[in-house]
């Protein structure tokens, strides 16, 4: 995929991952990035604004993936604004810390919303925009993650969660084929704002140095790493139904 000139779809766009894959997408050559966030407003502001630094036209959009309505009112605003949408990058996610042990505390409650941002989310994007995707011959990157391989991650749900996000996106990659291509990225850790918000600051930094003892990269993955992986395999023409896992190798030596 030729990268110059696309629209672009980011959901949770304004900071971390997201933030990182929006600044490649234009120094790429993206015409426009739209910012997808529920809550953090200023960070996705600021966001548009380095964008806009660097020649492309973005856009901040608020709108909760969990919610169908607020998704096809979101497709609309793009579509009315920038009338094509090539690319679609589903980052948005949330997490609720349960220890895998503690079955009583993982509720009813968590597991809706987990599944509902982090599985539906996904699928309601994809079902909003396929059509113009289908139209741009674009792409749909969906950010999962290890735990969607492995017992591990900050809850169960959340790793279910995510093991379902890599079957829809196998399943999606049947569905909207041939002319819309679906991938996904599926991260180990990183050194995001969401890793020290689960830890702590000093916690996570700790954590981070003993996991690099057995990582044989010797390396803990920055938001950068995980956008170069998209825009990686956003240039895979003949890429569908895969997942690429960005963990300095961690997943080889379990």
């Amino acid at each position: 995929m030729e990268l110059r000139k696309t629209v672009a779809v980011i959901t949770g766009g304004g900071t971390g991952i997201g933030r990182a894959t929006a600044l490649a997408l234009a120094r790429a050559g993206a015409q426009g990035v739209v910012l997808n966030y529920s809550r953090s407003t200023r960070e996705a502001e600021d966001t548009v604004t380095e964008l806009a630094e660097l020649g492309c036209a973005a856009v901040a959009e608020q709108a909760d993936v969990a919610d169908d309505t607020q998704v096809g009112a979101l497709a609309q605003r793009v579509l009315d604004r920038f009338g094509r949408v090539d690319v679609l990058v589903n980052n948005a996610g949330t997490t609720h810390p349960v220890p895998h042990q503690d079955l009583a505390g993982l509720t009813d409650e968590v597991w809706h919303r987990l599944l509902d941002v982090n599985l539906l989310g996904p699928f309601h994007c994809a079902r909003a925009f396929a059509s113009a995707l289908a139209e741009a011959g674009g792409a749909v990157v969906n950010i999962a993650s290890i735990a969607g391989y492995r017992a591990g991650g900050s809850s169960i749900a959340y790793g279910v969660s995510k093991a379902a996000l890599l079957q829809l996106t196998r399943n999606l990659a049947s569905a909207l084929a041939p002319d819309v291509r679906v991938n996904a990225v599926a991260p180990g850790t990183v050194a995001t704002r969401w890793q020290t918000d689960l830890h702590g600051e000093a916690a996570f930094t700790e954590r981070a140095r003993a996991e690099r003892e057995s990582v044989p990269l010797r390396r803990t993955a920055g938001p950068e790493h995980v956008a170069e992986a998209v825009l990686g395999v956003l240039g895979m023409d003949l890429v569908t139904g895969e997942a690429i896992i960005v963990d300095g190798g961690k997943h080889v030596v379990y």
